[in-house]
C-alpha cells in the first residue's frame, strides 16, 4: 500500500485523503493509518485543511511528498546573464 500511496502522489502531486482513498479504492481508516506512519517516517507531509467547494465545507488531510520540489520552469532564468565574447578583457 505504501507504493501506490508514493506513486498516486508522484504522479498527481498534492491530494487530499479523500481523494486518495477514491482513486486507489482503499477505505480511508486504512489510508489515514498509512499516511500517518509516512509522515512520521519523513516520505510525506501533510496538514489538516478546510476548503470550500459551491459552497459545502470540505475538511481533510492534504498530503504531498517531502522531497516533492516544484519543477523550474522552461527558458532563460532571470538575473543569468549569457556571456558573450566582447566582455572578456584582454591582457595588454
Amino acid at each position: 500500500m505504501t507504493d501506490s500511496i508514493l506513486g498516486f502522489l508522484r504522479a498527481n502531486g498534492e491530494q487530499l485523503d479523500v481523494d486518495m482513498a477514491a482513486s486507489l479504492d482503499i477505505p480511508i481508516a486504512e489510508l489515514r493509518d498509512e499516511v500517518a506512519r509516512l509522515a512520521s517516517s519523513g516520505d510525506l507531509i501533510c496538514c489538516r485543511v478546510t476548503r470550500f467547494v459551491d459552497g459545502r465545507k470540505i475538511e481533510g488531510t492534504s498530503c504531498r511528498l517531502s522531497c516533492d520540489p516544484p519543477t523550474p520552469a522552461r527558458g532563460r532564468k532571470p538575473g543569468v546573464k549569457k556571456a558573450d565574447d566582447s566582455s572578456e578583457t584582454s591582457n595588454y
